[in-house]
């Protein structure tokens, strides 16, 4: 099961992550930031597929207020053990 949580920081925004709303379920990935138009690309995102077909603008405030980002997870769904890393570098 995919685990999503709140937009904290804007740098956690980057290309290919995925978003969904707080109120609905829909997917989105997350393309290019256009600083012209001060937002991200939005892809819907289904079965693990980005659809090019329909696109919107997020402004990068409206992410971090409406939208969740799916957390990154190791294996197990933890986070990975730093001490376990660096014994094998």
């Amino acid at each position: 099961m995919k685990k999503f949580e709140p937009i904290d920081d804007a740098y956690e925004l980057a290309e290919g992550s995925i978003i969904k709303g707080k109120q609905q379920d829909e997917l989105f990935q997350l393309g290019e930031y256009d600083p012209d138009k001060k937002g991200y690309t939005a892809y819907a995102y289904e079965k693990g597929r980005r659809m090019d077909d329909f696109t919107v603008l997020i402004t990068e405030s409206e992410l971090m207020d409406n939208y969740l980002i799916e957390t990154a997870k190791g294996d197990d769904g933890d986070t990975p053990n730093e001490d376990l890393l660096a014994d094998s570098i």
